[in-house]
């Protein structure tokens, strides 16, 4: 079953945001998600929600162990103001 997780975070330094988010993207890790969003909130500048598709639950966490996952989850906290907020979610339905 295909897993997601969405991570949501606030910062004041943007192009920060982007340029690790992009460097992040170019890295080519095992068990990397499917697919990877950041997407900043029209609405609210400087929201952002981060969306990391997975295959299954299983590929997450062992994408999650991997230290170079957690050096940019430190990297990406440094440019956070406040905690993250973390959403784990199991895709149910997925419509075409």
């Amino acid at each position: 079953m295909a897993f997601v997780q969405v991570i949501e975070y606030e910062s004041d330094r943007p192009a920060d945001v982007r340029a690790l988010s992009e460097e992040w993207g170019q890295q080519q890790l095992s068990n990397a998600p499917a697919r990877l969003t950041v997407a900043e909130d029209r609405e609210r500048p400087g929201h952002f929600v981060m969306v990391a598709e997975f295959d299954n639950y299983e590929q997450a966490m062992a994408h999650s162990a991997q230290p170079e996952t957690g050096r940019y989850a430190e990297r990406m906290r440094s440019l956070a103001k406040g905690e993250p907020r973390y959403v784990n979610l199991e895709i149910v339905q997925r419509e075409l």
